[in-house]
């Protein structure tokens, strides 16, 4: 699945994208919280190599590492500024990692080492997926388990596409090209299954789950006026102009809200394989 992509990824996620996923990483991290749980709860017993794709600043690498305390955690993302902030975390809770700052699709992992490899939305960004993915199953043993959650299409996920319906005719957004790197790269389900069984990996499994996601009705503002594309827009256009199309585009969210809580319903795949 090579896809050519308006964004450079490690310019995006080494600049702007990845040091304000650094700086909203609480709220990060809580709304994606049901999804490190999900990838916990497919930990098997005997994991004793594991591997986190795109793990960005850490939470679904400390979350597996907590479960399974005597497995030795890698973590790996294109992300420098990401990293830093992982290791950090991983230091402050007393976990030996090891980090690295590379592309996936190309680095030279340790042939057949690792006995899971997993990752939280880590995994829509490749330039060449079918490449990353023959490249992970070589680090795998035999036998390694695979567990990646990748979002749906945007249709299934409108909480995710509000903002940019309400406001994006107004801002110069990157066209969203189907298939090519970013949130909804693996919309086709059947598309990633294939790729994965032409990279070697065997029993693939590419199974649907909605997910009950949430955030503080307070963090809306930074979460819609900061992340992804729209909010890259924003923080590059004149304050007076950017706070009038920010809350313009909060007034499309008020659906979402319950309360103190902000709902998003996320329409995933969790997707298994065997090496």
């Amino acid at each position: 699945m090579a896809s050519t992509s308006p964004v450079d990824q490690n310019a995006l996620w080494n600049g702007p994208g990845g040091q304000i996923w650094v700086a909203q990483q609480a709220i990060l991290d809580g709304l994606f919280q049901p999804m490190a749980d999900l990838l916990v709860a497919e930990l098997p017993d005997t994991v004793t190599q594991l591997l986190d794709i795109g793990c960005g600043t850490g939470a679904s690498l400390l979350a597996s590492a907590a479960a399974r305390p005597a497995a030795h955690s890698t973590g790996l993302d294109i992300s420098a500024p990401m990293l830093a902030l992982a290791r950090q975390r991983a230091e402050a809770v007393g976990l030996d990692a090891d980090f690295i700052v590379a592309d996936a699709q190309r680095h030279p992992l340790p042939s057949a080492h690792f006995d899971w490899i997993q990752s939280r939305l880590g995994v829509m960004f490749f330039d060449d997926t079918g490449t990353a993915f023959a490249n992970l199953h070589r680090a795998a043993r035999p036998g390694a388990g695979l567990r990646f959650i990748a979002w749906r299409s945007a249709d299934e996920n409108p909480f995710m596409t509000t903002a940019e319906r309400a406001i994006g005719a107004e801002l110069d957004l990157p066209p969203r090209a189907p298939g090519a790197p970013g949130q909804f790269a693996f919309a086709d389900g059947g598309q990633v299954q294939r790729h994965l069984q032409a990279a070697g990996w065997k029993e693939v499994e590419v199974v649907a789950v909605d997910l009950p996601c949430s955030i503080a009705r307070e963090d809306l503002p930074s979460y819609v006026g900061q992340l992804g594309p729209l909010g890259l827009a924003l923080r590059a256009m004149p304050e007076d102009r950017a706070t009038v199309l920010r809350d313009q585009a909060l007034a499309a969210f008020a659906p979402f809200i319950e309360g103190d809580r902000v709902r998003v319903d996320a329409a995933c795949w969790l997707i298994r394989a065997r090496a």
